[in-house]
């Protein structure tokens, strides 16, 4: 199975956006996750789409700032971020679901990437 491919990480002031793209190939009909890792402590859920990209789930901590997307004819997973805090320093990976729909729980993704840094700075 192909691992998705994450990029789009970067520096950026708090206040500013990025977004991040993740290209999932393999099983179309999948939900695709974004979990973050901050140093120290452990890989969360940020947010998750269904395979249709007509359901999504977010982290409280991410409600009303981030958005995650999908273009399934190029097999892209996007997640807008904006506000950016520092506390949103992480390593941001992208997952693909064993299923159509998925949630907060890592054990439903079986195919992860390598992880894009996004780097907030005060």
């Amino acid at each position: 199975q192909v691992q998705p491919v994450e990029s789009g990480g970067g520096l950026v002031q708090a206040g500013g956006s990025l977004r991040l793209s993740c290209v999932v190939s393999g099983r179309t009909f999948s939900a695709v996750g974004w979990f973050r890792q901050a140093p120290g402590k452990e890989r969360d859920f940020v947010a998750a789409i269904n395979w249709s990209g007509g359901s999504t789930n977010y982290a409280d901590s991410v409600k009303g700032r981030f958005t995650i997307s999908r273009d399934n004819a190029k097999k892209t997973t996007y997640l807008q971020m904006n506000y950016l805090k520092p506390e949103d320093t992480a390593v941001y990976y992208c997952a693909q679901a064993r299923g159509v729909v998925s949630g907060p729980f890592s054990g439903d993704y079986d195919s992860w990437g390598q992880g894009t840094q996004v780097t907030v700075s005060s």
